[in-house]
């Protein structure tokens, strides 16, 4: 693996943890005591703020994807070159996986916690609302389809160039704050993997549907922007223009 390779999984990995951590630790732990009073509010604004800061933070040196959906809709869209693909997803689902992992070991230091779901997610009997499969897709295709469209025309020409991460960061508060009753909101198959395996059971045999609704769901919304905006206004990162990309 090449430097350049390596130091583009780095920042992946770290945003990836970061948003698993922050997005659902708030859930987790903050959420857990009511009279802090962030509920649904609260928790949707975590997972937005946490990609903000990490696409100012990492973004200039891989694109700020934090998400093997994002990273396949770009893909798809010729925004992402081949040879990163598998390098991110992989230190995508990494870095999630550890800031779970470090979340539970936290959370767990409180005596009688019991992880219970563990901010994953779920459709039927382990939605937060008991809505339906068929709803759960729907809601995850959806919303990872419009999450795609946000991040590719504000970051493509004409658009304001430095602030992207601004409006993504609150296009996710916004499909939390409408997904998650139906599915505990998902959109990102890397945030979904980590809790899920620490959650256990049922979880894990329901991930299935939180990596197929969002990868369609963005490879869609890739596949419009090949011909919705203008192919020499590709840009690879959220905040800033990589010079770099090839």
């Amino acid at each position: 693996m090449s430097n350049d390779t390596m130091r583009r999984a780095s920042a992946e990995f770290f945003g990836t943890f970061w948003l698993t951590f922050g997005g659902c630790g708030a859930a987790v732990i903050s959420a857990a005591f009511p009279e802090l009073g962030i509920g649904f509010l609260g928790v949707a604004f975590a997972f937005g703020l946490t990609v903000l800061t990490m696409a100012y933070a990492v973004g200039h040196i891989s694109g700020g994807h934090f998400n093997p959906a994002v990273t396949f809709g770009l893909w798809t869209a010729g925004r992402c070159a081949d040879r990163h693909v598998l390098p991110y997803v992989l230190a995508q689902v990494t870095g999630a996986i550890v800031g779970a992992a470090v979340l539970y070991t936290i959370a767990s230091g409180k005596a009688g916690w019991v992880p219970a779901g563990f901010a994953s997610n779920g459709y039927g009997d382990l939605s937060p609302g008991k809505y339906s499969l068929g709803a759960c897709l729907m809601m995850e295709f959806l919303a990872t389809f419009f999450f795609l469209f946000i991040i590719i025309g504000t970051t493509s020409k004409g658009a304001a160039s430095g602030f992207a991460g601004i409006p993504i960061g609150f296009a996710l508060v916004l499909i939390h704050l409408v997904s998650i009753p139906v599915t505990n909101t998902s959109v990102n198959p890397a945030r979904s993997t980590g809790p899920a395996l620490f959650a256990g059971g049922e979880y894990i045999g329901q991930l299935w549907l939180f990596w197929l609704a969002p990868m369609l769901g963005a490879g869609l919304a890739g596949a419009l922007a090949r011909w919705l905006y203008e192919p020499d206004g590709i840009v690879q990162t959220i905040v800033v223009e990589e010079r770099s990309v090839a």
